[in-house]
């Protein structure tokens, strides 16, 4: 495994870590890990999946069979804003976005700046202009057999879906989407970390690494 971490712009007034990975990776669990081992208040965490493109004009029907896994289903340009508003340390209204009916939500979760930001999500590496905002770019690798187990478990209990909507979504867009775009952005990481949540050596790497930036 490649320990190596770019070092930290001082000027910066927080470091910006962006997980990447495919859909059922561990990306969560390795922001929730490396937030949960740092002091309280000062981690705040962007989910990119929170700013998919709000679809009032097509009915249940045309939104179940909108591509959810290609770049343009999200608002990547307000996230990006959003993370420039945090890290010149003014606080945001980030959308809040229902699975169930592919809506945004009418109310907004406020996040807060912190000394260290997450950028989390399965497309995070594709923008250009996202990952020019991020200090340290991770990859959660798993092996696409574990991450489809791991998405049709949570897409059932979660978010409503049943199993042959689900197994039909994984063929037609997941996968292809996964093999045109995420596996692609992992040549662009500063670090790779197989089986995600699982690796707790990688994981307590990143926290000592993390810690000095609080």
């Amino acid at each position: 495994m490649d320990l190596y971490l770019p070092a930290v712009e001082h000027q910066r007034t927080s470091l910006v870590i962006g997980i990447a990975g495919g859909s059922g990776s561990g990306k969560s669990t390795v922001a929730d890990a490396l937030a949960a081992s740092l002091p309280v208040g000062s981690v705040a965490t962007l989910r990119h999946d929170h700013y998919y493109r709000d679809l009032p004009e097509l009915s249940i029907e045309q939104r179940n069979r909108v591509n959810y896994d290609h770049p343009e289903s999200l608002e990547t340009t307000l996230l990006i804003e959003h993370l420039q508003h945090l890290k010149a340390g003014n606080s945001v209204e980030v959308p809040e976005y229902d699975f169930k009916t592919h809506r945004r939500r009418s109310t907004t979760e406020r996040l807060d700046p912190a000394p260290v930001i997450i950028v989390e999500g399965i497309l995070v590496f594709v923008d250009e202009h996202l990952r020019r905002e991020l200090d340290i770019k991770i990859f959660v690798d798993t092996e696409p057999d574990i991450r489809a187990i791991r998405r049709i478990r949570r897409d059932m209990r979660q978010r409503g879906r049943d199993f042959e909507a689900v197994r039909k979504q994984y063929y037609e867009t997941v996968r292809p989407m996964h093999v045109q775009f995420v596996e692609p952005s992992k040549r662009t990481a500063d670090l790779i970390i197989p089986e995600g949540g699982e690796n707790r050596v990688a994981i307590d790497v990143l926290v000592a690494r993390l810690r000095a930036a609080v």
